[in-house]
């Protein structure tokens, strides 16, 4: 996929509007967060767009960087939501600010809470950025229009996804709240929305459009499935996140419903959702939920999901299908293979 347009502009232009130095220190560290992710949406985005006929580069690149910036929104927010102070090893902005704190003289309750709040801050300040960024894209007005649905869409089921993911650690669920949480939050805005949004721009039939959402939505489940499994398994090189955290949390995902049909589940519930678990203990773990057959069961259902997707970017017209096809292989690939997902 191609590369895409820088943030720098945006974030140049974002600091020269900027208050004073606690408005400045929140946008350096919103800047911070979005420099050495993978930035597949934004390339995600611009590919889709020209496969099906764009040729408005300037105006596709401010969507592009729009969407980026809506997920650097999403990974503040959900940093707060969890409770971690890291990403990609090393410090979020939650985990920066409440440095900072601690290095001021504040006690460790104060310097967490004023971290959390520079988190919720800054992610608000990146979802205005990336609506802003949407505004001024020069789209026609009736494609404008559509773009503004769409990114309302996403915003109301990630939102939604969010909460939900948080509701069941306490309410239970099976599995197909669980696929559902994985469409909202993952699905919406990380794959539907590039994809849409680049057809809108494109001014594309609604059938491609809406083969492009569905395409979107079940591989964003697949990463989903994929992405819990490394939660557990994967080690903390290969995710920059702690590998006792999701075990700790007790984090309610399609591993855990098949886990908990099984007949390892009462030996498994002694370790899932323990804040002290132990690296033997989880261990432990992670021998019964492959003993179990949960992690196979996920793999098989990450697979399914992938050739759904794989089905729905063959409906798509010339290099749009080829386009979507690599993309979904490039997306999973590196998932795929460690797991063993079959194509």
């Amino acid at each position: 996929m191609s590369q895409p347009s820088s943030l720098d502009p945006l974030f140049d232009s974002a600091l020269s509007r900027s208050l004073d130095e606690h408005d400045r220190n929140l946008w350096r560290a919103i800047r911070e967060q979005a420099i050495g992710g993978k930035r597949f949406r934004p390339r995600l985005l611009l590919s889709v767009y020209r496969a099906l006929g764009g040729t408005d580069e300037l105006s596709a690149g401010f969507v592009a960087d729009a969407v980026e910036l809506f997920h650097t929104t999403f990974v503040i927010h959900d940093d707060v939501i969890d409770g971690d102070q890291l990403r990609r090893g090393k410090p979020n902005v939650t985990g920066t600010f409440s440095a900072r704190a601690i290095a001021a003289g504040a006690p460790q309750a104060q310097a967490h809470r004023y971290g959390e709040t520079a988190g919720i801050l800054a992610g608000d300040l990146a979802l205005a950025g990336a609506m802003r960024n949407i505004a001024m894209c020069g789209a026609k007005p009736d494609v404008m229009s559509r773009l503004l649905d769409l990114v309302d869409l996403v915003l109301h089921r990630s939102a939604a996804g969010e909460l939900a993911d948080v509701r069941v650690s306490f309410t239970g669920a099976d599995l197909s709240d669980v696929l559902d949480i994985a469409a909202w939050k993952t699905s919406a805005y990380s794959f539907e929305l590039p994809m849409q949004a680049a057809a809108i721009l494109a001014e594309a039939d609604e059938h491609v459009i809406s083969d492009l959402g569905q395409a979107g939505r079940d591989v964003g489940i697949a990463f989903q499935l994929l992405d819990d499994l490394d939660g557990v398994f994967a080690s903390p090189d290969q995710t920059g996140k702690d590998p006792l955290s999701d075990l700790r949390e007790g984090k309610f995902t399609a591993l855990m419903v098949f886990a908990r049909s099984t007949s390892q589940w009462d030996d498994l519930s002694r370790y899932v959702g323990r804040a002290d678990l132990t690296l033997a203990e989880a261990g432990r773990a992670r021998t019964l939920l492959t003993e179990s057959g949960a992690r196979d069961s996920v793999l098989a259902l990450a697979g399914d999901y992938r050739r759904s997707a794989l089905a729905s970017a063959a409906r798509l017209p010339g290099d749009a299908s080829d386009v979507v096809t690599a993309a979904i292989d490039q997306i999973l690939g590196t998932q795929a293979s460690a797991h063993g997902v079959a194509s």
